[in-house]
């Protein structure tokens, strides 16, 4: 053996401790690469980061020792490998390199430093006797790149002192993290990746998507036979059944019935080139966008087909990528409603403009009536970008099951749901022909890591400085621009001290022998109802809370002065944490968006749960009743304020007057969330405890009822106008009020009896004061409640002037001239004094920046950026208390007394606490109540659910009545509020 100075630099040089060291000339160690398998909880995940043929090739060229991990899902078998010279391993831990698709599992993630492939290196005193270690290198999709909070504790295991047990003679030493996805060329593009499968495979599920959207309107099309990727073992027989698909629509045409068929397709990347490659088998004719009313076959949309500037200018690419806020898409009335089937391959970032919002696809669901059957009611979104490009996607589907519905709560009853397909592992469904492009693809980049671990040097444009590009973290520290993930990290990190330190609390009692396992809710969300609902669980001392939510600050707050509840940090994007806290609870609760529920119910059948939530019974909530009866568990719904309370005491009130047999006559019922007169001294006679968004949205929203013998249908654009402009359920407070959505339906719910029989059946949202609703009718006039185009505002002042521009498609000078001018022509007169000064109040005239908010950076529709204005302005400040008015009014007549009206009413009047709210109280304490009963197993009913039943609707109220919630009753004979609601609505709307 031999003893010399190093001559030169390895790459590896600024990993070791001393500048000055020893070589040891002896045999090298073999550069190591290990071939992962797969996470086995991802079933369909088949593929390969490199084939056999990949493995012969560095095994005998480039002599490389190659181990393999043992994986009978694996598109490729073990034997090929073996064969082609690699070794089985159940570990891995003798690789230098180690490469995977996904995510490597925890438990697998091999950190430790592995034996140097260079002549051995040392600082020892001894060095015969110890070897020098190099830093490992992992190659997978990390999903960490964004930040996404679950997969925060892998990236972790990359860092120094944060997730690996790391010595101090380690340090230096910890794995490097490379991601496929960030292997750009010079050009930007990817050059490691899966895009072109995506699009082959999505193209597939879309039409299968389809054929079955298109059965639920009672037809058959040749699309039914449309091969499924994970079905065949390779594209050419995939092709081969497609054609086939197309040849029958040669010979026998499609449906008549549902006219010609016309797909729709965006982006102009690998996806794209993918779909139509595919799409190549069918007997396609293309067509521009021009053409669509001609009915075609397939339109390939580009963004200048349907991106515009809001000035009037042409689209440039070069402007658009610069400028996104200046455009907007105009898809959803040029392109959408033409469309059989819908095909989303371009990608989204939150400061570009949607392709379509949920207000768009209302548009447009309404326009494809008049074009045809079954139009833009089956989406394939390829791009997975949840609530993103195409904001009514709320969640990725699997190939175990590709599709599900969607339906926005601004969607009227008449227009249909939409068939959405969003696999996010579409690759996975053509593993043997995605494994071959992907190897083949990564090969070079595999070459010049095994080179840079021998210490070879690459010539300049080698693959080396993008592999550094990707690189997430090294040596234990975040790199470039990625360092920014210190944040999600920090966030995560405090996450998982909370949660230990709630664990150890809430584990001690129950390791003493004897003690009774306690019972666990799971809270998701911890916005405004969330914290009397946390107060009611918590005095239950043999109940623990967890609360989750994406604001560990806020869930903190809920639950720090609790020894039974503790707060976690959650991504509701990752299905499978939520999954997992799913599956330790008894029963969940979900105060998040009404779009996230579906998933959380989907969760919830799997896990055998029972599920409460205060929203409304939507569409795709009731679609599960069978199956949460088949899973023998509850999904409770409208157990809040409105709806919830109503329901309770309506239902409690009608039972004992059809106890009496007595007919009903008139259901009458209002209710609302209002400032305490004293605070109600601004210009709507309104603030606002939450989101002011849910208020503006009724203003859109369209309402059918009955009043006094007529019957009423009245569309949104006349909501405003058409209110009632006294509503007498106060002998103090003056209030009007707005019809609520559909009522009809309510004559079956509560029992009613048939419509015909009935003079009234009316459910109605309370305001405070007169002038409400000529004040948002104004505001509304003015655009300030435009909803579907975005705009980026460089400052305040322009809001008021580029709302209207969008409202009256026009152009205005920027100055105050002009404003005051088209002020002028749109408010009547009676009207524009009070607007003006609120305008001036709100700083929206002239426009006072330093008493509004900060801008946003992203685009926004001009109702959110007023939803930004009013909370900002109208917030409740410390010691102003809010106000809950309910009632309803029941008119009844006895057998014995068939003339004479007997009126019942029973109404809530309630102000807010120091402590809370009245309308958190109102809406998270009957949460509570109702949780608990489920909790006790004392509701025996199962499926999809409202507070109807007796073992709900009593417990509630006598829960609401012991806090100070309860509801007062009176009876009376005589005349009720009809007359004046009839009056107040026909003097103001002429149907």
């Amino acid at each position: 053996m031999t003893i010399t100075h190093i001559s030169r630099r390895s790459p590896l040089h600024h990993l070791l401790p001393h500048r000055h060291l020893r070589v040891f000339s002896t045999r090298p160690t073999q550069v190591t690469v290990g071939i992962r398998r797969e996470d086995p909880g991802r079933i369909w995940e088949r593929r390969c980061p490199l084939t056999p043929e990949a493995v012969d090739r560095l095994v005998r060229k480039e002599g490389v020792r190659v181990l393999v991990q043992d994986c009978d899902r694996r598109v490729f078998g073990i034997g090929e490998f073996v064969k082609a010279g690699a070794e089985i391993h159940s570990t891995l831990t003798p690789a230098h390199i180690i490469i995977g698709i996904k995510e490597t599992p925890l438990p697998e993630l091999v950190s430790s430093p592995a034996p140097s492939p260079h002549p051995h290196l040392s600082s020892s005193p001894s060095p015969e006797l110890e070897h020098t270690m190099v830093p490992r290198t992992h190659l997978m999709f990390s999903h960490t790149t964004k930040g996404q909070p679950y997969n925060m504790e892998l990236l972790s295991r990359f860092l120094r002192g944060r997730g690996g047990n790391w010595t101090e003679s380690r340090v230096g030493m910890e794995p490097r993290l490379v991601d496929y996805e960030l292997i750009l060329g010079e050009d930007g593009k990817r050059c490691v990746g899966f895009g072109w499968f995506a699009g082959v495979a999505g193209a597939l599920e879309s039409l299968s998507t389809m054929a079955h959207a298109h059965l639920e309107l009672g037809v058959a099309s040749p699309f039914l036979h449309t091969p499924r990727p994970h079905t065949h073992p390779s594209i050419p027989s995939l092709r081969a059944k497609l054609r086939e698909v197309g040849e029958h629509i040669v010979r026998e045409g499609t449906p008549r019935s549902l006219g010609p068929f016309v797909f729709g397709l965006t982006g102009n990347g690998n996806v794209a080139h993918g779909v139509l490659d595919i799409l190549k088998e069918l007997p396609i004719v293309k067509v521009g966008v021009g053409d669509l009313q001609g009915l075609v076959y397939l339109v390939h949309a580009l963004p200048q087909d349907y991106l515009f500037r809001k000035d009037g200018g042409l689209y440039s690419r070069e402007n658009y990528y610069k400028h996104p806020g200046n455009y907007r898409s105009d898809f959803h009335t040029k392109v959408a409603p033409y469309l059989t089937l819908f095909i989303n391959g371009t990608a989204w970032n939150p400061s570009f403009p949607r392709l379509m919002t949920n207000e768009q696809l209302a548009v447009t669901l309404e326009r494809a009536q008049q074009v045809g059957r079954g139009r833009f009611t089956s989406v394939g979104d390829i791009s997975c970008d949840i609530e993103g490009g195409l904001e009514f996607l709320t969640r990725a589907s699997t190939l175990s099951d590709p599709c599900y519905t969607v339906r926005p709560t601004n969607i009227p009853a008449h227009l249909p749901s939409v068939h959405m397909m969003a696999v996010d592992i579409l690759p996975s469904s053509l593993p043997l022909d995605a494994s071959k492009h992907f190897s083949d693809a990564m090969f070079p980049y595999l070459q010049s890591l095994i080179r840079e671990y021998r210490g070879e040097k690459e010539e300049e444009g080698g693959y080396r400085e993008p592999l550094n590009r990707a690189t997430i973290a090294r040596a234990g520290e975040l790199v470039g621009k990625h360092k920014w993930l210190e944040e999600p990290l920090s966030a995560w990190r405090d996450s998982v001290a909370l949660t230990e330190v709630g664990s150890s609390a809430a584990e001690k009692p129950g390791n003493e022998t004897g003690m009774v396992r306690k019972k666990k809710v799971l809270m998701l969300g911890s916005g405004m109802v969330a914290g009397p609902a946390v107060e009611e669980i918590c005095k239950r001392g043999d109940v623990e809370l967890l609360v989750a939510s994406n604001s560990i600050p806020e869930a903190t707050r809920l639950v720090n002065r609790h020894p039974n509840a503790r707060s976690f940090l959650v991504d509701m994007l990752d299905q499978e944490q939520v999954g997992r806290l799913v599956d330790k609870a008894d029963v969940v609760i979900s105060l998040l968006p009404v779009p996230y529920h579906p998933s959380v119910a989907e969760l919830c059948i799997k896990h055998r749960k029972h599920l409460v939530t205060a929203s409304y019974i939507s569409p795709a909530m009731k679609a599960l009743h069978q199956r949460f009866v088949s899973a023998d568990v509850l999904l409770l719904n409208e157990i809040g304020l409105d709806p919830g309370i109503d329901h309770c005491s309506a239902i409690s009130l009608l039972s004992t007057i059809h106890a009496q047999n007595k007919r009903v006559v008139s259901f009458t019922s209002f209710c609302g969330g209002l400032p305490a007169p004293e605070n109600a001294d601004v210009p709507f006679g309104y603030k606002f405890s939450w989101s002011p968004r849910g208020v503006l949205g009724a203003a859109l929203n369209g309402a059918r009822f009955k009043l006094n013998g007529t019957d009423w249908e009245i569309p949104g654009e006349n909501i405003l106008t058409s209110h009632f402009q006294k509503v007498p359920v106060s002998d103090i407070l003056k209030l009007e009020g707005i019809a609520n959505r559909d009522s009809i339906p309510y004559a079956n719910s509560y029992d009613l009896g048939p419509v015909g029989s009935l003079r009234t059946v009316l459910r109605g949202t309370l305001r405070l004061y007169p002038g409400f609703c000529d004040m948002m009718h104004s505001f509304k006039t003015l655009g300030l409640l435009e909803d579907a185009e975005h705009i980026v505002l460089q400052e305040w002042k322009s809001f008021l002037r580029m709302s209207l521009e969008i409202r009256h498609k026009v152009q205005l000078p920027d100055n105050s001239s002009s404003l005051v001018t088209m002020l002028t022509s749109l408010i009547p007169p009676p009207h524009f004094e009070r607007v003006v000064r609120a305008l001036v109040w709100l700083s929206l005239v002239p426009g006072d920046a330093a008493s509004l908010p900060p801008l946003p950076k992203k685009p926004a529709a001009p109702i959110d950026l007023f939803t930004m204005v009013l909370a900002h302005k109208l917030k409740y400040k410390p010691g102003e208390r809010d106000l809950v008015i309910l009632s309803h009014e029941i008119v009844a007549r006895s057998i014995d007394k068939p003339g004479v009206d007997e009126i019942y009413t029973s109404s809530l009047v309630t102000y807010g606490t120091p402590t809370a709210s009245a309308m958190s109280r109102c809406v998270g304490l009957p949460v509570a109540f109702a949780t608990l009963q489920v909790l006790d197993g004392k509701v025996p009913i199962r499926g999809v659910q409202g507070p109807t039943d007796a073992t709900v609707y009593i417990p509630v109220l006598e829960g609401l009545q012991e806090v100070g919630l309860g509801m007062k009753e009176n009876f009376s004979t005589g005349k009720g509020m009809e007359d004046t609601l009839a009056e107040s609505l026909s003097s103001r709307y002429r149907r």
